[in-house]
């Protein structure tokens, strides 16, 4: 979700985009997050929604901003052994500096989210995401990551409060909250 990001995960065996694709089957439909009963779930839907643009658009930074807390956190993987941390404006600046480096206006952008898991306790939430990015015309296959998502209620709506991803690996295989059951 950031230049940093996407560089390092676009690599042949890291970072993933989302897919523009018909909705799998056992993802819940979830309100939109604007709307009084948006669950936490819905609003981590709405984001992916917003990060994933067709060509010759890009993101509605003022939507985005508006699914946060002005103080949240977005901590993101970048190498195989770095993490970088971000403001939420450092978080929009990168991945604007991703989309005008890597020409990406001109291909859009996808993030598909593949599965999610939501725990809610009160007004606060957790919501573990596996997703799939990628940068279409690029020829290289979306790869997977994995986002965990802590929300907050706040005057009757859900803020993310911060993001921390990690993509799997072998040795680092996809938590069991998000595996396929089968």
């Amino acid at each position: 979700m950031c230049d940093s990001r996407i560089s390092f995960f676009l690599s042949p065996c890291l970072w993933t985009a989302l897919l523009l694709a018909a909705p799998m089957s056992g993802i819940a439909q979830v309100p939109d997050s604007q709307g009084e009963g948006a669950s936490a779930d819905g609003v981590v839907h709405e984001l992916y929604d917003l990060v994933t643009f067709p060509a010759g658009t890009t993101p509605d930074w003022d939507q985005a901003r508006a699914l946060f807390l002005p103080s949240a956190v977005v901590v993101l993987r970048t190498g195989r052994e770095a993490t970088s941390v971000f403001t939420l404006e450092g978080w929009i600046q990168d991945f604007v500096s991703f989309i005008e480096g890597s020409n990406v206006e001109e291909t859009g952008f996808t993030e598909r989210i593949i599965r999610t898991h939501a725990t809610v306790f009160g007004d606060i939430a957790n919501v573990w995401v596996l997703y799939e990015a990628e940068i279409p015309g690029r020829g290289r296959p979306p790869q997977q990551g994995v986002d965990s998502f802590q929300l907050v209620r706040r005057e009757g709506g859900w803020k993310i409060a911060s993001i921390t991803n990690e993509i799997p690996t072998p040795d680092r295989p996809i938590p069991d909250v998000l595996r396929e059951v089968g």
